[in-house]
């Protein structure tokens, strides 16, 4: 344990218990509470509509606060998910202390706990997205020795009255600062809140959408999380939503994840970064450029990108955001800080040093042999993804890749070194498979491939069934094609899905 970083973190567990979340105990826990003067604790946990739950306890004593903790509580199943049945629905809930949080907008002292679902037999419901991550995890370690990480990038819009003062420039939003973008102020008590409920903030910005219409302000931000281990990344993003969307009913604005929010505007994306980690140092790279277990990670991903849409792209709105010219993947490729391409190799740090230096020639005096933060950033999902079920897929498919016999042949094929959308690229682009075009599409897909994701028992046959069902039931084919030109109806969809996962 290094104490120095536990003293610099946000989280008020971590800097009054002195240890890292990951070691937290039941007697921390209930230290902490005694110490603080903590009134209340609250059970989160994520349901089939990917929004937090929540369930409050008072603590009355002691006793009680101690069975909680260690005993969990039982809860409706059949009103969390549609697959469980009311006539045997009870789950309990149970607290993971490593999520602990102290809530930052709660009036009365409460401490927040993101919770997993057991069944009435005491064992993890093994059809619970956030089981099924955990699941992957365990095997992705067993057959490769490998530790996957992840970390997010949160994008989202701000909705307001237009004020008419300071005007940003229509879809020139990125890297805005104060007054140009009006809700900076937001973004920055939202990345202080979610690094204080233990999220590893890497920097926050304003992004490329902006735009006033009907006098409404749209602003488009952007959230971006460090790599950590992948079951933290996609609770620290569960909790950044819930923590946004909290700030915007504090400050009487709309939050939106949507993936569009109306014609020719920048849509929201959800991109995942992910590295292969094996004794504490970064797999991607080798001998300064990328290595070949990345590669074939790529090419796994790549393999089952069509049928990851059912978990990242789950509305139909998703797929007017996947078009081409928009800065959102369209095509099954991938390439080095391409934008065009689904898989993009963004830049790495690679050079660090001599930049530093550069920049300060007086020196630095820090030590700049870091080991390399190389990652590899999937482009595909929006912010209507379920996240657990998303990342179980990634993880699923970097290990479909580390295990195809023709991985690195398969990346080779489908590496790009331009932009697919260019008239002279046509041919290129010609020869790559598209991705699905609606929500029909992408469980056909699935349905296809399911196979690859029910290896090792990580997805249940019934949960890829109950997924391909709700999918199919919008009923969205060639969805993209109808509405083309039909602005009003096109506004009355996005209004429909403003509000997703």
């Amino acid at each position: 344990m290094n104490p120095k970083h536990i003293e610099l973190s946000q989280n008020e567990l971590v800097k009054h218990l002195q240890k890292p979340a990951s070691e937290f105990t039941c007697d921390d826990i209930i230290s902490f509470i005694e110490e603080r003067g903590i009134e209340m604790v609250n059970f989160r946990y994520v349901a089939e509509d990917g929004k937090l739950k929540t369930l409050n306890f008072i603590i009355n004593n002691k006793e009680y606060l101690e069975t909680i903790l260690t005993q969990g509580e039982r809860v409706d199943g059949s009103s969390l998910f549609s697959f469980i049945e009311a006539g045997s629905s009870d789950l309990y809930v149970m607290p993971k202390y490593r999520t602990a949080f102290v809530d930052p907008f709660a009036e009365v002292p409460s401490l927040n706990i993101i919770c997993s679902f057991y069944n009435s037999n005491g064992k993890p419901l093994e059809s619970s997205p956030e089981y099924m991550l955990h699941k992957a995890v365990n095997v992705f370690k067993q057959e490769t020795g490998y530790s996957f990480k992840a970390m997010g990038e949160l994008e989202y819009y701000v909705i307001s009255e237009d004020e008419q003062f300071f005007q940003g420039i229509d879809q020139k939003g990125y890297h805005s600062s104060t007054p140009y973008a009006k809700w900076e102020m937001l973004r920055v008590e939202a990345l202080k809140l979610i690094a204080q409920a233990g999220g590893q903030v890497k920097y926050g910005h304003s992004e490329v959408g902006c735009f006033v219409k009907d006098g409404i302000y749209y602003e488009q931000q952007e959230i971006e999380f460090l790599p950590t281990a992948v079951e933290d990344a996609a609770e620290q993003l569960i909790v950044a939503k819930w923590i946004i969307r909290m700030l915007g009913y504090k400050y009487g604005v709309t939050i939106s994840f949507a993936p569009k929010i109306t014609v020719g505007k920048a849509g929201s994306g959800l991109h995942v970064h992910m590295m292969l980690d094996k004794d504490a140092k970064n797999q991607m790279v080798s001998e300064g450029s990328l290595s070949d277990t990345a590669k074939k990670m790529i090419a796994g991903i790549l393999d089952i990108a069509d049928a990851l849409t059912a978990f990242g792209n789950t509305i139909p709105t998703s797929y007017l955001r996947l078009v081409p010219h928009q800065e959102a993947p369209t095509n099954v490729c991938w390439g080095d800080r391409n934008r065009s391409v689904l898989v993009r190799v963004p830049l790495g740090g690679i050079g660090a040093a001599q930049m530093i230096q550069d920049a300060n020639p007086k020196g630095c005096t820090l030590n700049l042999e870091r080991d390399s933060k190389q990652t590899v950033e999937f482009r595909v999902p929006d912010g209507s993804a379920d996240i657990y079920l998303l990342m179980t897929g990634l993880v699923v498919g970097a290990l479909h890749g580390l295990q195809m016999p023709n991985a690195l042949e398969r990346a080779a094929a489908l590496y790009v070194d331009c932009n697919i959308f260019k008239d002279e690229n046509k041919h290129i682009l010609e020869g790559l498979e598209q991705l699905p075009i609606s929500c029909w599409e992408s469980a056909d897909r699935l349905r296809a491939k399911r196979e690859v994701f029910e290896k090792y028992g990580i997805f249940t046959t019934g949960l890829i069934d109950n997924k391909i069902k709700i999918l199919k039931s919008y009923n969205d084919q060639k969805l993209s094609e109808l509405l083309y030109g039909k602005d009003e109806q096109i506004a009355a969809l996005v209004d429909k899905y403003l509000h997703v996962m």
